[in-house]
């Protein structure tokens, strides 16, 4: 049962630094300002509240790999009995500060790295309680305080003597009895009025301090690890949110079985950059390594990659069980499952790169949907390990249920309901060649009026007919050789590139304006293509097919590669062009996704 307890902040900070209490490996380290400490302080000092701290009972057995607060390196290899959840920054600002015989590292107000002692100014302290914060004074390493560039010295506290003289006391003794005590003898030995001031001292601010009490939540051993992780995100809302994948690196790494097999506890983070390094080294669709290994496919959607097919296999076994991907069945997932699934869902990460390929997606920035690939990676590994072979038919399936996701634009809200839905239909269609057809491809519509709205790549349709134009033989209008491919995209800084250029309708036809930007309007073609784009498209396509080499009518051709009619381009007619052109898109549309949907005839009509 949850309980609240109140223990005095001196016991906490005496089970920080006996590893009593440790925080869950998935904490970050946290480093608060000195402004913040001197304030966080201030409050102690006055015995105002400080806020609930929270903290997991581990039963003598820790769920995760736990560490030391900052500071409490000493503590080491013991089994924590606490594990705490909020109020890190707090207790490690208090432990640093109050407890431990160093400086507190910190920071200053512009992030610069700082280590300060905290002082108490007597005299001010004993004043009024508003004026407290001015009482709690930090000082440098050296314990002297400089202006002028560092020519004077403003205060100099590096000795006993100089502390009891400017009425300075240490607050790193306030918990330590006997060496408080010999401070104290030194400071009324300097001048007996100053036992008047210590017993003022003492009464508003040392025992403030040795009594004050730290409420603490301490949640039950028993407590499930999606609870924990819902918990540690409410209470830490303010801060970094957490992400599944730390916690669940923190739960394999307290995995004891895997320790006693292998010496050493399971590193999940160096397991994910092996994987994702060997991805991205051959697919930069999934991202760029030098832009970190969350750049592109990220740790979750691996996660839920895997959790699809160990569901799955569940499924298989008990089928009153359920497919899934939420963050419970991440949680859940057990250490040896992952390590024998994380090389399969990888190979089919890989697969995707390929297949990706052949749909001339290539790069980051042109995926439609990064979501999409989970539940494709899942069915592929699903699928291969059923049958050991993935089927000539299996393949066209999947590209018309991607295609269909893409034009369909099925994955821009929430998607792990239709994960599960993809596997879940997705698999049986491909493995028997029958089945029902998968909701994706039945639910998937592309209006015809849907072309005009198309205008930045925010859409996934958008970048679909992008990568679809290029997949069925767009020929750049400069380097005329071959049609485009996957590999050539990069190498000549393929775009998409508007054909009629914003400044033509400017002196030509500002009625249709608003449909300049529309995918219709726009086409992939290389970087220095475009430089040759300016002006109308009859002027500019006489330039390049003088800088090709081909006779016009040869040229002409290289243009209908992209799905458009050469002689509206030639007349200056945007009107026509588009027209022509949305019909063919719309056919490139209905193609790929093998279904018909609303056209502008049936709209007519």
């Amino acid at each position: 049962m949850t309980g609240l307890d109140n223990p005095r902040l001196k016991d906490v900070l005496r089970d920080v630094a006996s590893g009593v209490l440790q925080l869950p490996d998935f904490q970050r380290q946290w480093k608060w300002d000195d402004e913040r400490i001197r304030a966080l302080i201030a409050t102690v000092t006055l015995d105002y509240p400080l806020g609930v701290a929270m903290a997991l009972e581990t039963g003598g057995t820790s769920p995760f790999r736990a560490r030391t607060l900052k500071g409490a390196e000493d503590a080491e290899g013991r089994a924590p009995d606490l594990l705490l959840l909020d109020g890190q920054q707090r207790l490690t600002s208090l432990f640093q500060a109050l407890h431990r015989d160093h400086p507190v590292a910190t920071v200053d107000a512009r992030g610069k790295e700082l280590n300060r002692w905290y002082y108490v100014d007597i005299k001010k302290a004993v004043g009024l309680p508003a004026d407290r914060d001015d009482a709690i004074v930090s000082v440098p390493e050296e314990r002297v305080v400089r202006s002028d560039f560092a020519r004077r010295v403003d205060l100099d506290l590096t000795t006993t003597e100089l502390e009891c003289a400017a009425a300075y006391f240490p607050l790193h003794l306030v918990f330590d009895v006997q060496r408080m005590n010999a401070w104290q003898k030194a400071f009324v030995k300097l001048d007996e009025a100053n036992w008047d001031l210590w017993s003022q001292f003492e009464e508003v601010v040392l025992n403030n301090v040795q009594s004050f009490q730290m409420p603490m939540i301490k949640l039950p051993a028993s407590t499930t690890m999606d609870a924990v992780c819902a918990v540690f995100e409410r209470v830490n809302s303010g801060g970094i949110q957490l992400n599944v994948f730390e916690l669940l690196t923190a739960k394999y790494a307290g995995d004891q079985q895997y320790v006693g097999r292998f010496g050493n506890y399971y590193k999940l983070p160096d397991e994910w950059q092996d994987i994702k390094k060997s991805l991205v080294s051959t697919y930069p669709v999934f991202g760029r390594w030098e832009n970190g290994v969350e750049d592109g496919l990220s740790s979750s959607d691996f996660l839920q990659a895997v959790a699809l097919v160990h569901t799955w296999e569940c499924k298989q076994r008990e089928p009153r069980t359920s497919v899934s991907c939420k963050r419970r069945d991440l949680l859940n997932l057990p250490l040896d499952d992952f390590r024998r699934l994380a090389p399969r869902v990888a190979e089919a990460f890989a697969w995707v790169g390929t297949f990706l390929e052949q749909q001339c997606i290539v790069r980051t920035a042109d995926l439609p949907y990064r979501t999409q690939l989970v539940p494709l990676a899942a069915v592929r590994a699903i699928v291969e390990g059923a049958t050991g072979a993935w089927k000539t038919s299996a393949e066209d399936r999947i590209a018309q249920w991607y295609w269909c996701g893409v034009l369909g634009e099925m994955y821009g809200g929430s998607t792990e309901s239709r994960f599960v839905r993809d596997v879940e239909q997705l698999v049986p269609w491909l493995l028997g060649g029958g089945g029902t057809v998968p909701d994706t491809i039945v639910e998937a519509a592309f209006l015809s009026d849907r072309l005009d709205g198309l205008t930045t790549r925010n859409s996934a349709a958008y970048k679909g007919i992008y990568a679809l134009l290029i997949k069925q033989g767009a020929v750049d209008w400069y380097f005329t050789d071959a049609p485009l491919s996957a590999g050539r995209l990069v190498e000549y800084n393929v775009a998409v590139r508007q054909i009629f250029p914003k400044g033509w309708f400017t002196r030509n036809d500002q009625e249709w304006a608003a449909r300049a930007n529309s995918i219709v309007n726009k086409t992939p073609l290389s970087y220095r293509a475009s430089r040759s784009m300016s002006g109308s498209p009859a002027a500019y396509l006489k330039s390049l097919t003088l800088e090709s080499g081909m006779r016009p009518e040869w040229y002409d051709d290289v243009l209908a590669t992209h799905l458009l009619d050469p002689s509206a381009l030639h007349e200056g007619d945007f009107v026509r062009f588009y027209e022509n052109r949305a019909k063919q898109l719309l056919e490139l549309v209905r193609s790929a996704m093998g279904k018909r949907t609303v056209f502008r005839d049936a709209e007519a009509g």
